[in-house]
């Protein structure tokens, strides 16, 4: 395996003072980026969505709890799937109570929505113990209009604000579901969609990319530079995890 090359602390910090330089531009096109988007237009949200949770069938302005903006991660799980995505799962099991309390003092509330029935999504939640609030969008456009979810059924399949027909091809007669990050805002009675994020647009909403992509190995993923940094890690999976009895897990990390 290649590693980075060994230089004497003089040169090392040379090379650190040249890249902080870098992070540093980096850093303020990032504030330029987020107030751009923050003065991105809105769009008024018309339908009347309908999602289940714990207490029933909601609407949309519901999932707000009360604050003025709301923050949808949109989790894969299929209608017919038995159980949400791994990549999705992972992420779950990292959020804690601090999290969603956090925004929430910042007047934000943080769900998760899925297209699978909440039957589903509830036995989810208590077979890996998640204590995460997690709405079920099935029956509505909701996932289909955020670009989410597609279909064979449905126009000009689009994801990541492009079209994606081939998303259906492995699968043509089953819906695709997709990951992404979707924002609103409410003003009185009105809910607007500010915006979306989907694939690679979600890696620094937290979790463990940001930490890794600071470490020498980075995410050890075959498509990173430089080359020839990744052996096989033995890894756990979020699934294979959650179908071991309880009494039988090893801890994870």
């Amino acid at each position: 395996m290649a590693l980075p090359q060994v230089v004497d602390r003089a040169e090392w910090l040379a090379a650190r003072r040249a890249l902080l330089a870098r992070e540093k531009e980096h850093t303020r096109q990032g504030d330029a980026l987020n107030a751009d988007r923050r003065r991105l237009p809105m769009v008024r949200v018309e339908k009347d969505y309908v999602f289940e949770g714990p207490s029933g069938r909601v609407g949309l302005g519901a999932l707000f709890a009360g604050r003025r903006q709301l923050v949808v991660r949109h989790v894969m799980f299929g209608p017919d799937w038995s159980a949400p995505c791994p990549a999705c799962s992972a992420d779950i099991r990292q959020l804690t109570g601090a999290l969603f309390d956090d925004l929430a003092a910042r007047q934000t509330t943080y769900v998760l929505v899925s297209r699978a029935p909440y039957e589903k999504i509830a036995a989810a939640r208590r077979e890996r113990g998640w204590d995460v609030p997690w709405f079920s969008a099935f029956g509505s456009d909701f996932n289909y209009d955020l670009q989410v979810s597609m279909d064979a059924a449905r126009p000009q399949p689009e994801y990541n604000y492009r079209r994606e027909p081939e998303l259906l091809e492995p699968a043509p007669d089953r819906s695709v579901e997709l990951a992404g990050v979707s924002c609103f805002l409410r003003a009185g009675d009105d809910v607007f969609h500010t915006y979306s994020t989907y694939a690679r647009g979600m890696d620094h909403l937290g979790g463990t990319y940001p930490l890794l992509d600071l470490t020498a190995l980075g995410r050890q993923e075959d498509w990173e530079l430089p080359r020839d940094r990744n052996e096989t890690v033995t890894a756990w999976d979020p699934e294979t995890y959650w179908t071991v009895p309880a009494a039988d897990r090893k801890p994870i990390g």
